[in-house]
């Protein structure tokens, strides 16, 4: 890294944002998209990758253009970065002409560091922000819209692959939370970077508890989520439905159950939709019952639980709305309730889907189905699915709670991952399960495959057994499924240790009671008497709630529970140690300080 330039970059780090240190990846990225390089970043919800490109606009003297996909989210972030003190403006079709002109006018003259706007703006409008905004880095967030392989894919999207040859020596940095290796390429591809400085962070959220349960019924799903709000009675959930009338319908439970909630879904008219997340935001409502409709970019960093009451259709779209939870680093719960139906209403909306992506789409439901009828750590799962190693249980999910019977399945793997070599990496799971079990299909003579030397090697399996066996190797990272060439299997370097008898790996025992699902336990609810920090700490939230009422801005972008927290632990009794807390910035600084202060004053 170049040393000058990270000195500013972390001094302006502390001046404006409040923090004494960067995340993860988070300095060589600014570093390397401040001198230049275009960058392809791959960074979970929650671990900054917002600061990773209005670092580099700070240090620029130009504009940084953001494409956002959502309106709400590009206000979101206008506000927090107005917050503190930096000049940003959203340019989109909910502003007044007038304001827009105002805001162009003001980039122009180099007053504004960072410009948010749609991709459809962007596509109408660049040419003439070319000629005559001062633009000095482009910045695509939630890219993996631009990805036919990505879950969220949006069609706009593909037009921003001009930017490279309108725009040529002007660094571009990518920015997705949930992309896979197939994704990434894409997105690369998509947009043209020019060898781009990648990243791609630890998929690990090891603050979220992770709890998978068959469906227990109506009754109690919604005693699970009250059971949560009297948890966290002072934070926010969510809670996903697979249509809009599963949404309807829990919202109007919970309100008869007591629980301030509101509806959110796609077929709402677009003033009731602000309503509900306006409140939601604010702190007015603490649940919101929607569909997948609602979520993305919310920046809310109190969400302290996310409950899907179905099954979501593939793992990037779980991972993406359980990271919606915790994002302050605080301990969040996520809960997923899955039944037979889910998977019956998501096979049907596949196949009357496109039929170009029909294959994968079933194969990723297929995925999802395996984890959430998994008898290995969930964590280790979702980590594999993202191609990250992680060689140990979590024990933060159901399934390390309530761990299955265990035992050495080393030549269980080697059998499977030998087969798998031993045909050129040419077969899919069930092909591999029926060459390991010695069948005679016609399409296994064919090839060959009956004459290599681990045909019949797992004869003493039947076929459930291998189809489990093989559906833990996938999830616990011995195998890799490519999606973009027949499903077929390669083993991972983890694997291919395996193989060589370098390392050796558990597996969970088949059972036919673990297969028809349990009914899973977890962890009480903490009955521990409150602390002296833990009691500031609520009357710190309960001073931020009644400022964020009266200047009309939502309370985490005030302060969020992490820097509560810190302010609790550390209690300052100055501003000059009221900078030390994490997250107090200097202009956040003078205009809190003094009121949080005298709140800890009081408090002592």
């Amino acid at each position: 890294m170049n040393p000058e330039r990270h000195a500013r970059a972390l001094a302006l780090l502390r001046r404006f944002y409040g923090y004494g240190s960067f995340r993860p990846g988070q300095a060589e990225i600014v570093d390397a998209v401040a001198g230049g390089r275009d960058a392809m970043v791959l960074m979970p919800t929650g671990g900054g990758k917002s600061l990773c490109y209005q670092l580099p606009a700070l240090l620029s003297d130009g504009l940084c253009i953001v494409i956002s996909p959502l309106i709400a989210l590009m206000d979101d972030q206008v506000t927090a970065l107005l917050a503190n003190g930096i000049p940003a403006v959203a340019v989109h079709s909910n502003r007044p002409e007038s304001e827009t002109r105002e805001a162009l006018e003001q980039a122009r003259l180099g007053r504004v560091k960072l410009l948010y706007t749609s991709p459809e703006r962007f596509v109408a409008d660049i040419d003439k922000w070319a000629r005559t905004l001062p633009v000095k880095l482009i910045a695509i967030d939630e890219a993996h819209c631009i990805s036919q392989w990505g879950h969220d894919f949006r069609p706009v999207y593909t037009e921003l692959s001009g930017i490279k040859s309108m725009l040529p020596s002007t660094p571009v940095i990518a920015l997705t939370a949930t992309a896979d290796r197939l994704t990434r390429d894409d997105i690369e591809q998509q947009l043209a970077l020019r060898d781009p400085f990648r990243w791609t962070g630890s998929f690990d959220r090891p603050n979220i508890s992770i709890e998978v349960r068959p469906d227990p019924g109506k009754a109690r799903r919604i005693a699970r989520v009250r059971e949560l709000v009297g948890k966290y009675p002072d934070d926010s959930g969510i809670v996903y439905c697979l249509s809009r009338s599963k949404a309807e319908s829990m919202t109007q439970a919970l309100r008869l159950s007591g629980i301030n909630a509101v509806c959110y879904h796609a077929g709402m008219p677009a003033a009731a939709r602000e309503e509900a997340q306006r409140a939601f935001i604010n702190g007015d409502v603490s649940v919101v019952c929607a569909t997948v409709a609602f979520g993305m970019g919310i920046d809310k960093s109190n969400i302290r639980w996310v409950v899907h009451n179905n099954m979501p259709a593939n793992i990037e779209s779980y991972y993406q709305e359980i990271g919606r939870a915790g994002r302050d680093g605080l301990p969040a719960e996520a809960v997923m309730f899955h039944s037979v139906g889910d998977a019956i209403a998501l096979r049907r909306f596949i196949d009357d889907s496109d039929s170009s992506r029909r294959g994968i789409n079933t194969e990723k439901l297929a995925r999802m189905q395996a984890f959430a009828d998994a008898a290995v750590c969930r964590r280790r799962m979702l980590l594999s699915y993202f191609n990250e190693e992680m060689t140990r249980d979590c024990g933060n999910c159901d399934v390390c709670r309530s761990a299955p019977v265990r035992f050495d399945g080393t030549t269980v793997v080697q059998k499977a991952l030998s087969a798998v070599l031993r045909t050129d990496c040419r077969v899919g799971a069930y092909m591999l399960r029926d060459i390991l079990r010695g069948a005679q299909r016609h399409d296994i003579r064919s090839r060959g495959f009956d004459r290599i030397r681990t045909f019949g090697a797992g004869a003493d399996l039947s076929a459930a057994e291998w189809n489990y066996y093989i559906s833990q190797m996938i999830q616990l990272g011995l195998l890799d499924v490519a999606y973009d060439d027949g499903n077929r299997l390669h083993p991972t370097p983890f694997g291919m240790r395996v193989v060589r008898g370098e390392e050796r790996v558990m597996l969970a025992q088949y059972t036919e009671e673990r297969q028809r699902g349990r009914d899973q336990s977890r962890p009480a609810a903490a009955t521990a008497p409150a602390s002296s920090t833990e009691a500031l700490f609520a009357r710190l939230k309960a001073v931020r709630r009644a400022e964020a009422a009266r200047i009309k801005m939502p309370p985490y972008l005030i302060f969020s529970d992490a820097s509560l927290k810190d302010m609790a632990m550390k209690r300052p009794r100055t501003l000059e140690e009221f900078r030390e807390v994490s997250g107090a910035g200097e202009v956040k600084t003078a205009r809190f300080g003094p009121l949080f202060l005298s709140a800890i004053a009081e408090f002592a």
